[in-house]
């Protein structure tokens, strides 16, 4: 057979089989593009807090509320806005916003819509499946993405032109009108979405890939030379060295020093995240994020005294190592947010790309395989008659 014909079959089969998986990757990953931006708009109009001209607390009496509300281990996160409300987290998923002139908790988040984005997004990990189920639901989608990336690769391959003439790259890139059949249209479909969206589902699903297999994960850490670290996610940003506690200081600075002297580390801030210190803490880290949140480039970690609240140390993306760095990226590749909204944008148009894909690629596999299968039998059966 040859080779070409081998991939052809090969790249039809794997997707027959795993198209309907994909598929559901492809919805729930569409499904959550600009969640970011939908949670944080809900959660600006939930908790819009009139200054009436009220003095807004201090960041010391609002780190006795958020202790009060969630225990010790708590932080503070500040935004620009000095009127706005001031979230405090503890832990993964623990949290709450406080009013930042009386300090009173005005609810936990946008519930419902976080509550939504939750349930797609454990869709798209392991199809919400709880207990034992949820390693068997994992591994079939972890298995899926990895056939999405033979499927991808083997459909560059298969696009790809032996002659470069423009008619015949014309019909393989755009979208023809007036076709005279569906399967001219599923075909022509196929090949243009296809190919424009290769590259960002290249990059979407080489990323899933890397968060499914600790292989693949070792495989990025090797190709720069490094050893991965243990456990299947990848590293964050690591926190700046802290100098050795010397004990309670005899008068420590406020909380708004600590702020102010965060604020500036980086003057384009967006958020300020202050870990509540223990009394015997000498230090406080901060974490200074001029950008979503998803970008590693523009987020710096900070270790300030609490003696005399200067800047002790600080920490970025820049003094990662290279593979670290290349896994800070793909983590959030993924989703598209490392390069914001535009990012997120063209994460979420190769979703939509990945369901035609599916849908065409599904279409024409039938058309191929099981129409054949029904007309002849249905002229078998008229043959008796």
């Amino acid at each position: 057979m040859p080779f070409r014909r081998l991939v052809f079959w090969s790249h039809l089969i794997v997707a027959t089989v795993t198209g309907l998986v994909i598929l559901f990757l492809a919805v729930t990953g569409l499904l959550l593009t600009y969640e970011r931006q939908i949670v944080a708009a809900a959660e600006a109009r939930a908790f819009t807090v009139p200054a009436d001209g009220r003095p807004a607390l201090s960041a010391d009496e609002l780190a006795i509320h958020a202790a009060g509300a969630l225990g010790p281990g708590s932080s503070l996160v500040f935004g620009r806005d000095p009127q706005g409300p001031v979230k405090a987290t503890a832990g993964r998923g623990k949290q709450v916003f406080l009013d930042p002139f009386t300090g009173a908790v005005l609810g936990t988040g946008a519930e419902r819509i976080e509550a939504f984005f939750g349930t797609v997004e454990h869709l798209h990990r392991w199809f919400a499946l709880d207990g034992d189920a949820r390693a068997a639901g994992r591994a079939v989608i972890d298995a899926a993405n990895l056939a999405f990336l033979f499927i991808l690769m083997s459909g560059v391959y298969l696009w790809w032109p032996r002659r470069w003439r423009w008619p015949l790259l014309k019909t393989h890139l755009t979208l023809r009108r007036n076709l005279p059949t569906a399967k001219a249209r599923d075909y022509n479909w196929h090949h243009a979405f296809g190919i424009w969206a290769a590259a960002p589902l290249l990059l979407i699903v080489v990323s899933g890939v890397v968060f499914s297999y600790p292989w693949a994960n070792r495989l990025v850490f090797a190709l720069y030379g490094e050893e991965a670290p243990q456990g299947r996610r990848g590293p964050p940003v690591p926190a700046p060295v802290q100098p050795a506690n010397a004990g309670a200081p005899a008068a420590p600075v406020s909380l708004d020093t600590v702020l102010a002297a965060a604020k500036t580390v980086d003057p384009d801030w967006r958020t300020i995240t202050l870990g509540l210190p223990a009394p015997s803490d000498s230090s406080v880290r901060v974490t200074i994020d001029a950008g979503n949140g998803a970008q590693a480039d523009l987020r710096t970690d900070a270790v300030i005294s609490r003696n005399a609240g200067h800047i002790l140390s600080t920490a970025g993306a820049d003094q990662l190592s290279p593979g670290r760095r290349a896994r800070v990226w793909l983590r959030f590749i993924h989703t598209g947010e490392v390069y914001g909204i535009v990012g997120q944008t063209v994460a979420g148009l190769a979703s939509l790309a990945a369901v035609l894909l599916v849908w065409t690629g599904l279409s024409l596999a039938w058309r191929r395989l099981i129409w054949p299968l029904t007309r002849r039998k249905a002229r078998q059966a008229a043959a008796v008659r």
